[in-house]
C-alpha cells in the first residue's frame, strides 16, 4: 500500500487525504498545530466557541458534492440553515438588508433605483452562466498548462466570461447608486485587487452570494472540519497533531522521507497543503524548488486581516449574524490594501455575531462577536496598531448598535499579520492566499505539480484559488492527479 504524507489539515488537506484513502492509499496528515482545520480552527474559552477564520458559508453544493463522493450527506455531520437576511450593510446614513429570496432582492433594487430590477436580473443571469462555465472549465482543472484550456468552447466562452473587462466597469455600467454598486462589488474585495482590476468573470461570486445564498452550519464553521475529520478517520486517515515538518528528503528527484519534530515519515507521495511558499523555500533544498524567492516576492497577494474575538455579556439586538460596515470610503480602503499598501486611513470592517443565529456559541444572554478588518499583507504588526483600529471599530459598532459595548466585553483576543505567519507560515501574513488577478488565474497560478516527481501542492496558493469551496475542490483535484499519476 503506497504511503501518502499530507502536510496540513485545512480543507484542502483533509479533502485530499480522504479521497486518497478512499482509493486505497495509506494516508497520514501531519499538522503543525494542536487542533485540525488550519485557518478554520476553533477555540473555546469561558463558554464561548470562536471560529478562528472562515465565517461565510457559500456554494453549498460544493460541500454536498464532496460528502456525496463517500456516500455521505452534509446532514450526517452538521445542520445547515439559510440566513435571511443574508447580511446587513451599514452605510453612512442608511442600512440595507440583503434578502434571501431573489424576488425580494429585485424589489429592493427597484425601490432604490428605478429600472434596476431588470438590470439585476440580466446581471445575475450572466453571473450564473459564468459560475456554471467557470466551475466546469476552470475550477476543476489542475491547470498544469495552457493546453488544458485550448478548446473551442472555452475560446468562445472567454468573451462572454468577460475575462478582459473589470467587474467594476460591468457593475457601474448597469447601476448608478453607490449602495448598489458596493453591494455588488463587495464579494471581490478579498480576491486580491480593486474591483477596477478584478476580471468581470468574478461576478460569478455574486451568483454564489445572491442566488445560492448565505448559509450557516449550526455550532460554527468548525463543524465542517469536525465532519471532514470524522470522515477521514473513518476512511483510515491518521492525523498527527503538533507535528511540524522541518524537511522533505529527496532521492533521485523523489520525496522519500518527511521529517518532523516528532520523528520521520517515509512516503511514496507528498501533498503540500500548508503554505506553498513555505514548503518550497524552507522544506525543500534549493535544487528542487520550481520557483525562487524573487518569483514569490512578485506575486500579488490577497489581503491579510486584523481580527478580534469578543465575548459580550449582553445581547446586541440591533445587529444581524453578518454585518458589513461600509460607512467609510469603499474605494479608498481598497487602495490602502492593493495600490498603496498601508494601515488604512478609514477602514471598512465586518462584524459576525453567530450567536444571533446559534445560542450554542455563547453563554446564555451573551453574544459571540468576531470583527474583521481586511488589510494589506506584510504590514508591520504591533499591539499599538491593533488597539488603535480596535478602538475605531468598536466606536462605530457602538454607534450603529445604538448602545455601549466596550464596557460589556468580558473576553477579547486579537489576531493579525504576525499570528498568520507564526501559526500557518503564511507568506507575508496573508489570510486569503494568492490574489485572483487575470495574470494569476488558472494555469498562471503556482503549479500543483512540483519539480519533485511525487510532490504535489494544494490549497489557496495554487489552483483554483482562495476561499473555502475552492480549497475543498483543490484537495479533490490534487488527489485525482496522484491517483492518475
Amino acid at each position: 500500500m503506497k504511503k501518502v504524507i499530507v502536510i496540513g489539515s485545512g480543507f484542502s488537506g483533509l479533502a485530499a487525504a480522504s479521497c486518497l484513502a478512499d482509493d486505497g492509499y495509506d494516508v497520514t496528515i501531519l499538522e503543525k498545530n494542536s487542533s485540525p482545520g488550519g485557518r478554520a480552527r476553533k477555540f473555546e474559552v469561558d463558554g464561548f466557541t470562536f471560529d478562528m477564520g472562515p465565517s461565510w458559508y457559500w456554494m453549498p453544493e460544493v460541500f454536498e458534492d464532496y460528502f456525496s463522493k463517500f456516500g455521505k450527506k452534509v446532514s450526517d455531520y452538521y445542520d445547515l440553515v439559510r440566513l435571511d437576511p443574508s447580511y446587513r450593510i451599514y452605510y453612512k446614513d442608511d442600512t440595507l438588508e440583503v434578502p434571501a429570496k431573489l424576488d425580494d432582492l429585485y424589489e429592493l433594487f427597484e425601490s432604490i433605483e428605478k429600472g434596476s430590477a431588470d438590470k439585476l436580473r440580466k446581471f445575475l443571469n450572466e453571473a450564473a452562466y459564468k459560475y456554471k462555465v467557470g466551475m466546469e472549465e476552470f475550477v476543476w482543472k489542475p491547470s498544469h498548462s495552457i493546453t488544458e484550456f485550448m478548446d473551442l468552447r472555452i475560446a468562445k466562452s472567454a468573451i462572454r466570461l468577460q475575462m478582459f473587462s473589470s467587474i467594476s466597469k460591468q457593475v457601474r455600467s448597469l447601476f448608478k447608486d453607490d449602495r448598489l454598486i458596493q453591494l455588488l462589488e463587495f464579494p471581490v474585495l478579498f480576491l486580491g485587487a480593486t474591483p477596477q482590476k478584478t476580471p468581470a468573470l468574478y461576478s460569478l461570486m455574486n451568483h454564489a452570494d445572491l442566488a445560492l445564498g448565505t448559509w450557516y452550519p449550526m455550532g460554527g464553521m468548525h463543524k465542517i472540519i469536525e465532519g471532514m475529520v470524522s470522515l477521514a478517520e473513518e476512511l483510515g486517515v491518521k492525523i498527527k497533531l503538533d507535528h511540524e515538518v522541518s524537511h522533505i528528503d529527496i532521492y533521485k528527484n523523489k520525496a522519500n522521507t518527511v521529517r518532523t519534530n516528532h520523528g520521520d515519515f517515509p512516503c511514496d507521495f507528498v501533498v503540500g497543503s500548508a503554505d506553498y511558499r513555505h514548503i518550497e523555500q524552507h522544506l525543500l533544498d534549493e535544487p528542487y524548488r520550481k520557483y525562487d524567492a524573487t518569483y514569490w516576492d512578485n506575486r500579488a497577494m490577497a489581503p491579510s486581516s486584523l481580527l478580534f474575538y469578543l465575548g459580550i455579556n449582553k445581547k446586541l439586538d440591533r445587529l444581524k449574524h453578518h454585518n458589513l460596515f461600509f460607512d467609510k470610503d469603499f474605494d479608498q480602503h481598497a487602495v490602502d490594501i492593493y495600490e498603496e499598501p498601508r494601515w488604512p486611513r478609514d477602514p471598512l470592517f465586518y462584524a459576525c455575531v453567530p450567536s444571533r443565529t446559534d445560542a450554542s456559541v455563547a453563554p446564555k444572554g451573551m453574544e459571540n462577536v468576531f470583527l474583521l478588518m481586511p488589510i494589506a499583507p506584510d504590514l508591520p504588526d504591533s499591539e499599538a496598531e491593533r488597539e488603535e483600529y480596535f478602538n475605531r471599530m468598536i466606536r462605530r459598532l457602538e454607534n450603529f448598535a445604538g448602545e455601549p459595548i466596550r464596557e460589556h466585553i468580558v473576553y477579547k483576543r486579537s489576531y493579525g499579520v504576525d499570528n498568520f505567519k507564526e501559526d500557518y507560515h503564511a507568506f507575508k501574513g496573508n489570510a486569503y492566499g494568492l490574489a485572483n488577478t487575470l495574470l494569476q488565474t488558472a494555469f498562471l497560478k503556482p503549479k500543483m505539480k512540483s519539480k519533485v516527481k511525487n510532490l504535489f501542492f494544494t490549497g489557496q496558493l495554487t489552483t483554483p484559488g482562495p476561499g473555502v469551496p475552492p480549497s475543498l475542490i483543490s484537495g479533490q483535484v490534487v488527489a485525482r492527479e496522484i491517483i492518475n499519476h
